[in-house]
């Protein structure tokens, strides 16, 4: 590569560079139109993109950025003031510049596209006063001058390649050129250089390399373990620390601020509110959190498309808001925050929220679900259906949204990461889009463990602990319903899913061993056990991509190399617990839909919850309206005027006393069991004695007319129950309203 090629390559990176903070700089101004600092800092960055077009022979480039740079000068002069349509104009300018540099980094050439209507737009804009009127125009003395005396106050900017700039430039542009020198009197430190730009593609070869190591290093200690030798042991402890400093280091290098990929949006949100013809403000938190460039790439179209159904869907226009009694500019809230080994990025508008009604209708009419699945469905499942490829409320197709590729790919490409993406909203109220991204994909720790003769790896973030299993507790811990296992772990019922048998690895039984662990893993929220037969030791594995005849298996994130040279396949704890029909905060699903997955009944036959709610009598809950199964003490129940209440997950969950609602001869409650049911978006609990299994179909079916708290009488597993009206029971633990909208309603 030439001289005047890497003078070229330096430019356009700063030039790209410089462009991302006049987006910045010019949206500020619009809000701060009177603020003669920030005119001055957009002036010098577009006097600095102009200044070597020269000698680049970037003539195009440079004829628009003069006509830019004189409209500055007006408004640093005060013959202008700042108004809307200048600053499009400048934002239009930007625009024009990415343009060229784009097709200067593709063609080495401008382009064929003439700015020239554009640059004589600029010079009209401005003329003070009429048309007629001369705007003023500098020396190149006097821009320098100018210069020098806003560096005076200000703290030094980076610089173009200066020496370079400097042998191939003209004397005149030259002397636009030189920095200024620190004075010796002044008492200013100078300010050095402290950072370089590398290639992506030599920190991806070095991230490369870091792996290889820590594989190798991996295999000399596992090697060590069996060796007596202290000095050789020493020796292997100094390779281990220093390689884990080392590969520490290499992934700090490929961490950015996130704030390299949000600098973006707020030109986005002021194009679009202009677009839609909406007042919206971006609010923006945690800026600084730090994310693997890979990772930001990849979540770039995701944000861009969560942004525009924000603005295009959410937000209302400033009438509608303000016959809602809502302020006439909508708001969005982008926040992030570190969590474990993950990035979380919440996106919250206040706008009109999910239309859950349409929704449920728009699906049945491109046939995602069928009419007994939309009655069935709760209000967040319906919001779900968002993320189904094909799916859009818009009536009309126009360039923003209508064709229904943007949530899907919000999905797709969070997923494909490693990540989750997660949706909560109100009608009226607004909604609420979380993002749960890894920190990096490169290194991770990682738990062991083993099935029989096969190993796995488990991401160590998604662990929350460990218990032993052995065969004396398992009769006492372990709660059935059907077929299906949850453990009682502190009071709370806990999903299994049996490794082996999920993964097909054993022979049918393998659950009824003696000594097995349970690997309590948790998923936004959710938690659940993984059985296993033994775990191993904690280890920070490179995780290698799956070859392309295993793409398709989806229980994998990918596979490593273990210190003995060996292979374990990485389990992906999100897909497993999807296969296994573990819902996240939804216990019930996992029962739900197993049995559906068995097909051991007729798509038209009702599944039922079977419990007991006396000695002698058994009633069944219908099973689409459980959310959870869980256990209570009496300690934590508290009186609230005539209701019982109980702190749960950060709300509070009203409780029904079932028996006591229907006139049965019953104990007392006390420490037992409790059925989360929905009642429209609220939950409340059903105090129950015990939950014996699951059913479906009830035959014989006589209605049952003036018994409140009963639908109907039925035959079950040949007995007579009744199934119970979860409705009208709900309604009894209600007298408190409402709760707030909280993360409990939020959907996994």
């Amino acid at each position: 590569m030439g001289e005047q090629d890497e003078l070229l390559t330096d430019f356009l990176v700063e030039t790209k560079e410089n462009l991302d903070h006049l987006d910045e700089e010019l949206l500020a101004l619009e809000v701060s139109p009177t603020d003669s600092d920030l005119i001055n800092a957009i002036f010098r960055r577009l006097h600095t993109i102009k200044g070597v077009c020269g000698f680049l022979d970037l003539h195009k480039l440079e004829s628009v950025s003069h006509a830019g740079e004189t409209l500055l000068q007006a408004l640093r002069s005060n013959e202008l003031a700042v108004d809307d349509r200048i600053v499009t104009l400048l934002l239009t300018l930007c625009d024009a510049i990415r343009t060229i540099v784009r097709s200067i980094e593709q063609t080495k050439a401008e382009g064929e596209q003439s700015f020239e209507a554009l640059a004589a737009d600029l010079l009209e804009a401005s003329k003070p006063g009429s048309s007629s009127a001369a705007a003023k125009e500098m020396t190149l003395e006097e821009e320098f001058a100018a210069i020098l005396a806003q560096r005076e106050q200000e703290e030094s900017e980076r610089a173009i390649p200066q020496e370079k700039a400097l042998e191939a430039a003209p004397v005149g542009q030259a002397q636009a050129l030189i920095p200024e020198q620190p004075e010796a009197s002044s008492g200013k430190a100078v300010v050095q250089e402290t950072s370089l730009r590398v290639d992506v593609g030599l920190l991806d070869h070095l991230m490369n390399l870091a792996g290889e190591l820590v594989l190798a290093r991996n295999q000399i200690l596992q090697s060590t373990k069996a060796l007596k030798d202290l000095s050789f042991q020493a020796i292997t402890q100094r390779l281990n620390l220093v390689t884990s400093e080392l590969q520490e280091s290499v992934m700090k290098t490929r961490m950015q601020p996130i704030n390299t990929l949000w600098s973006k949006f707020p030109r986005v949100v002021r194009d679009l509110s202009i677009a839609c013809k909406k007042q919206v403000r971006l609010e923006m938190y945690g800026k600084e959190t730090e994310l693997d460039k890979t990772l930001i790439e990849a979540i770039k179209d995701p944000l861009t498309h969560i942004i525009r159904n924000s603005i295009d869907h959410g937000i209302e226009v400033p009438s509608m808001r303000t016959d809602a009694g809502k302020a006439p500019e909508g708001c969005i809230s982008m926040s992030a925050f570190q969590e474990g080994g993950y990035v979380i990025i919440e996106i919250v508008d206040d706008g009109a929220g999910l239309n859950t009604d349409k929704i449920r209708e728009r699906a049945l009419q491109r046939g995602l679900i069928t009419r007994e699945r939309a009655q069935a469905m709760s209000d967040a499942e319906v919001h779900r259906l968002i993320f189904a490829p094909g799916f859009s409320t818009a009536d009309t197709v126009t360039n923003l949204s209508g064709r229904g590729v943007g949530m899907d790919v919000v999905k797709s490409s969070v997923e494909k990461i490693g990540g989750q993406v997660d949706i909560a909203s109100r009608r009226g109220e607004g909604s609420t889009i979380r993002l749960k991204i890894p920190l990096t994909l490169a290194i991770i720790p990682a738990l062991l463990l083993s099935c029989g003769d096969q190993r796995f790896a488990v991401p160590q973030a998604a662990i929350m602990e460990l218990v032993q299993l052995s065969a004396l507790e398992r009769a006492g811990a372990l709660s059935w319903v059907g077929k299906f296992p949850f453990y009682k772990l502190r009071g709370d019922l806990l999903p299994l899913l049996f490794l082996d048998e999920q993964l097909g690895l054993g022979q049918p039984g393998r659950a009824s061993e003696a000594e097995r662990v349970i690997v309590v893993i948790d998923v936004d929220g959710c938690r659940f056990g993984v059985v296993v037969d033994a775990v191993h030791d904690t280890e920070e594995i490179v995780v290698k991509p799956l070859g392309r005849q295993l793409a398709n298996v989806q229980t994998y994130a990918g596979a490593t190399i273990l210190g003995d040279g060996q292979i374990a396949l990485i389990l992906d704890p999100v897909v497993l617990a999807r296969e296994a029909h573990i819902e996240q905060r939804d216990a019930a699903a996992l029962v739900d839909g197993a049995v559906s997955a068995e097909g051991a009944e007729a798509a038209s036959s009702e599944q039922m919850l079977i419990v007991r709610l006396a000695s002698d009598v058994r009633a069944a809950i219908p099973l689409d309206q459980v959310k959870r199964l869980e256990e209570f003490s009496l300690k934590q129940i508290e009186r609230v005027g005539p209701n019982t209440v109980i702190q749960y997950r950060g709300s509070i969950l009203p409780l029904v006393d079932v028996a006591l609602q229907l006139g049965l001869s019953a104990a007392p409650w006390s420490d037992g069991q409790v059925v989360v049911v929905a009642a429209g978006e609220v939950l409340v609990g059903l105090q129950v004695q015990e939950i014996l299994d699951v059913s479906s179909g009830m035959t014989a079916v006589k209605p049952v007319h003036g018994k409140r708290g009963i639908r109907s009488y039925g035959v079950v597993q040949g007995k007579v129950i009744a199934l119970l009206d979860v409705s009208y029971l709900a309604t009894r633990g209600l007298d408190l309203g409402e709760p707030e909208f909280s993360a409990e309603y939020h959907i996994a």
